[in-house]
């Protein structure tokens, strides 16, 4: 059975949007840690903002050690309501909200299946209780505002925190399995 990993990068107060504010503190040690992540996975699954946004940047992404041809040749997997003709090794998943179609992904023996950014995905799967790892990396910004991971009125999720590294420019990756994975 495949987990559903999801790789959010936040701020302080838990703003995950627009994450141009990751800049000045990505590193070597962040990177490594992405690297594993993606290496770790067989397929992306993405909701249609982000998968839009990364399919106009990384296939003009030079590749250095292997993440950019990674991140082009792994299978994605995207969720939208109006989204119509995936390109970049893209498929759509059926249905309003994909729920069941990601419950039958997770059936499939292959490996884990990474999520990155995807609010609104991220957030109806946690309700779902179909994320089973978080790897929050938890930038030292405050922004006051913005589109938060955790939206307010989400049921409860009981996490496990099972890691935690900090890197040198001081963002901490924590991670945490849900209870019960």
């Amino acid at each position: 059975m495949r987990n559903i990993i999801a790789a959010i990068y936040l701020t302080l107060d838990g703003v995950m949007e627009h994450p141009a504010w990751t800049g000045p503190y990505f590193n070597d040690e962040l990177g490594a840690a992405q690297h594993r992540l993606l290496f770790e996975s067989d397929a992306l699954l993405l909701g249609r903002v982000t998968y839009q946004g990364f399919a106009q940047a990384w296939p003009n992404v030079p590749d250095t050690d292997g993440f950019a041809n990674r991140m082009n040749s792994l299978p994605k997997y995207v969720t939208s309501r109006t989204l119509t003709t995936p390109e970049w090794n893209a498929q759509l998943l059926p249905g309003p909200d994909a729920t069941e179609a990601v419950r039958q992904l997770k059936q499939q023996p292959s490996g884990n299946l990474l999520l990155y950014g995807s609010g609104a995905l991220a957030d109806t799967l946690r309700q779902h209780d179909l994320i089973d790892e978080y790897q929050l990396m938890v930038f030292p910004v405050v922004l006051g505002q913005g589109q938060r991971f955790f939206r307010e009125g989400s049921a409860p999720t009981d996490l496990q925190l099972v890691g935690v590294q900090t890197t040198s420019t001081g963002v901490s990756i924590l991670t945490y399995r849900r209870v019960g994975s």
